[in-house]
């Protein structure tokens, strides 16, 4: 039975990791597959919206018989509650896990698993949670309206300071004054002996961190619209209102200062981009060290340069100042598209610890499209058992930007403005037609 249960559990964690759900994400360590993590991002038009909410499974031998043990993460040390669902001390409350009475049909079945759980939980991260408390379902009252407004509010304002900023902060070492603390000199691979290695249950697991990082530059833009609106909507330092669902210690206490939260992303975006920036002098030690990550990136640079010439593809693709860390490649517009005729350069850095840390890609040349952030940042996504071949990345990136009828998917929305004008009305389309067309045309006078 343990080992149909680790089968199981090997297996359900296989096919979530390939699917390109945006909004999902789980790990484990290889010695220890029954203590999954998982990360849901909270649903867009809520309260949740792009947040980093973490969970911990564990699955006892018995699975799938019996359900596994889940506890909520994100919950600002014990201090906050998130959902009448989903309390300050890590409990779920879900009649599938048997932390709560439902209806006859709702209990675990042996059909049910990882994925169903974290779907379920999504589920609780409604655009109206004050509903999701038995007995509230349909409180319709004036002041039951008023709790409503008041609990997104605060709802909004906590998955900003403490999914968001705080876990940002913390991966980036960011003090309260915005300062970022000097990294430690990274390990040089070639000094390390076999006594030397640490064991993998005493360093820290952190899988979700490069993914967060990547999100943040993605929903960058979103966040600070969260912040205008917040802003728009309450003052600061204007107290939290208690629900009446809310005990003393199952509860979201504090107050709302949007102006702080502000100042807080603008640091982690400084941060991050700095952290990038970085990766050009630390990838010239490595590549001076012949480190494997460097003949790697070599080794691929000049195979995707030889396959570009092979097929055919005017693109064209070079390193920065000869750095295997940095390269630089020249998109020329999909002819008989809207992109026709453009040419854009797009940076490409490599992190010395790449793949564990994916790449990250900027367009310096201008270009409003629904999946490029205002900053350059590209919105794609790369097979998860291809992370290490870069050219997977590079036509990823190229499928985004050139995909004619996408389906709508909001977890892409990294351009605000130009994805509402993508998906707006007709006339919304041809004005994002006009200004891409403009940013496309532009491209050739700035270079």
């Amino acid at each position: 039975m343990a080992d149909q249960s680790v089968f199981r559990i090997t297996k359900e964690l296989s096919d979530l990791q390939k699917n390109s759900d945006l909004s999902l994400a789980v790990a484990c360590r290889d010695i220890d597959v029954r203590n999954v993590k998982a990360l849901i991002i909270g649903p867009h038009d809520t309260p949740y919206e792009f947040g980093f909410f973490e969970f911990a499974f564990k699955f006892n031998k018995d699975y799938p018989r019996k359900s596994p043990q889940v506890t909520a993460i994100t919950t600002n040390g014990g201090r906050t509650r998130f959902n009448p669902n989903i309390y300050a001390s890590g409990r779920v409350c879900l009649s599938i896990l048997g932390t709560w009475r439902g209806e006859r049909g709702e209990e675990w079945s042996a059909a049910q698993g990882l994925e169903s759980i974290l779907l379920s939980i999504q589920s609780l991260m409604s655009a109206n949670p004050y509903e999701n408390e038995p007995g509230f379902e349909d409180a319709n009252e004036p002041s039951d309206q008023q709790n409503q407004k008041d609990y997104i509010q605060k709802i909004r304002h906590e998955t900003l300071r403490i999914s968001v900023i705080q876990r940002l902060e913390e991966y980036l070492k960011i003090g309260p004054d915005g300062t970022v603390a000097t990294p430690e000199a990274p390990k040089d691979a070639y000094a390390l002996d076999v006594d030397s290695i640490e064991d993998e249950s005493s360093v820290p697991f952190e899988p979700f961190k490069d993914l967060c990082k990547r999100r943040f530059l993605w929903y960058y833009d979103s966040y600070l619209a969260t912040v205008q609106k917040g802003k728009a909507e309450v003052k600061d330092n204007t107290p939290f209102q208690r629900m009446p669902f809310e005990g003393s210690n199952n509860i979201m206490d504090g107050k709302f200062n949007y102006s702080e939260l502000e100042r807080r992303l603008h640091n982690i975006k400084k941060a991050l981009d700095a952290e990038t920036a970085s990766w050009a002098a630390e990838g010239l030690v490595a590549k001076a060290k012949e480190s494997t990550v460097a003949v790697n990136l070599q080794r691929q640079f000049e195979q995707i340069v030889e396959s570009f010439k092979r097929a055919d593809i005017p693109h064209n693709l070079e390193l920065l100042d000869g750095n295997p860390f940095v390269w630089i490649l020249t998109y020329f517009g999909k002819p008989m598209t809207n992109l026709d005729g453009g040419l854009f350069r797009i940076r490409i850095s490599f992190s010395p610890r790449f793949p564990e840390e994916q790449p990250r890609i900027r367009f310096e040349t201008r270009l409003f499209h629904h999946r490029i952030a205002a900053d350059g940042t590209p919105c794609y996504v790369a097979p998860a058992n291809r992370r290490e071949d870069v050219k997977t990345h590079i036509e990823a990136v190229i499928d985004a930007l050139e995909e004619e009828n996408p389906p709508y998917d909001p977890r892409t929305l990294v351009y605000p403005e130009a994805f509402k004008l993508y998906w707006g009305s007709p006339e919304d389309r041809r004005l994002y037609n006009r200004r891409l067309r403009r940013s496309v045309q532009q491209s050739m006078e700035d270079l």
